[in-house]
């Protein structure tokens, strides 16, 4: 799967994979990472961490209930992935 340098998962970049995390259309789980080489990984991590400080610097009016809800539910997605991903490469020793 990592033969064409930077491929994601399905033929998406990671950014895309990324992007469909904090929108909730992918999730993120030990099986998704088992096909995942070193590269990926810390590809995949990085382009995470750059959704979470977009999603983080979105401006949200407080009085806007939704909006804040969907705010806080792609930070939740991403952190959550995140945190998924650091587990994965500590098991598979992978320093990110």
């Amino acid at each position: 799967m990592a033969a064409g340098g930077g491929s994601g998962v399905g033929g998406k970049s990671m950014k895309a994979v990324a992007n469909d995390v904090a929108e909730g259309y992918m999730t993120i789980n030990p099986l998704v990472l088992k096909k995942f080489d070193k590269d990926m990984i810390k590809d995949l991590f990085e382009h995470l961490n750059k959704a979470m400080a977009a999603a983080r610097n979105l401006a949200v009016p407080l009085n806007d209930a939704l909006a804040l809800r969907n705010k806080n539910m792609k930070l939740q997605r991403l952190h959550n992935s995140i945190i998924i991903l650091r587990n994965t490469a500590r098991e598979k020793r992978i320093p990110l």
